[in-house]
């Protein structure tokens, strides 16, 4: 097997912003770790080459000296800033929409950071060490350009007591991706229910069921099929400026339907998120429980 770079690409556009407040940005580990510390370490240990954190350029300073420079010698830091005008030129982009395009606008403004293999996570999900070990061992096998992966969990795995999450419910065929199912997930009488978020009906799932929580890998023809489809994202939503977003699953999607494979890889282990500020308590406790089993040391970077 031939050990293959592997960048690990963090959308930290949003978590940048909420420094102010601090409220979902809180530390999570013993030593003022945020979850981000351990997505990043899990990284490391799984043999990953460089992390490119995307985040706003006004929050470069900010999320430096908060977050980048206590990894800065551990692993090769690199910064892309998502920008509401980097856009077609035939896009007028009205004065009241604040909010950048999406993750995968997001996505797009790694390119030139970016140039292997790569995986992207959001900053606020603590998805666990089993993930990144498979995704790395399915790259440093692979040797098909058109051929993405995708680790799921199960949905028993991540959800909170303290109301609904969002999820993509994923089908597939033979391990391959055929469809994921935006929606919201939260158990109601003993059942976990599924509220697709383009209105479709509610349907029950079963705990062992797959769900995608946005972490992918692609190898670099993505930059390609993103770039193309911005274009087109941008002309069908030419009336809906103020809310669209280009988004991952939807790219992914797809790609799926023009006959690019998307392998899905099952991760074992449970999440942890403070989507909720009930949920905080929750996962000190779970890292905590974690840092004594040996997993992760007590002062992650030191």
């Amino acid at each position: 097997m031939m050990k293959k770079d592997l960048t690990l690409v963090i959308l930290a556009a949003g978590m940048g912003s909420r420094f102010g407040g601090l409220k979902q940005v809180e530390p999570v580990g013993p030593n003022g770790e945020f979850i981000i510390d351990y997505s990043i370490y899990d990284a490391i240990q799984a043999g990953f080459t460089k992390v490119v954190f995307i985040i706003k350029e006004e929050m470069y300073d900010l999320f430096r000296e908060t977050v980048g420079k206590r990894i800065e010698g551990k692993i090769q830091v690199e910064y892309a800033f998502q920008k509401i005008d980097d856009v077609p030129e035939f896009v007028n982009i009205p004065s009241e929409r604040t909010k950048p395009w999406g993750t995968a606008h997001a996505i797009l403004s790694a390119k030139d950071k970016v140039n292997s293999n790569f995986v992207m996570i959001n900053s606020d999900d603590f998805y666990g060490r089993d993930a990144y070990l498979k995704i790395k061992d399915f790259f440093d096998n692979s040797n098909d350009p058109n051929c993405f992966a995708m680790v799921a969990f199960r949905v028993k795995n991540t959800m909170t007591e303290n109301g609904s999450v969002k999820r993509g419910v994923c089908e597939s065929k033979n391990n391959y991706l055929t469809n994921i199912i935006e929606s919201g997930i939260e158990k109601k009488d003993n059942k976990i229910i599924a509220s697709p978020l383009d209105g479709r009906e509610s349907f029950e799932v079963q705990g062992n069921d797959l769900v995608s929580m946005n972490f992918f890998g692609f190898t670099p023809l993505m930059f390609d099929t993103l770039e193309k489809g911005l274009v087109d994202f941008f002309k069908e939503n030419q009336d809906n400026l103020l809310k669209c977003e280009y988004l991952i699953p939807d790219v992914v999607f797809k790609e799926i339907q023009e006959d690019k494979k998307v392998y899905i890889l099952e991760s074992i282990d449970k999440w942890l998120g403070v989507t909720y500020k009930e949920d905080k308590e929750h996962v000190v406790s779970e890292i905590q429980k974690l840092i004594e089993r040996g997993e992760y040391p007590n002062d992650l970077w030191k």
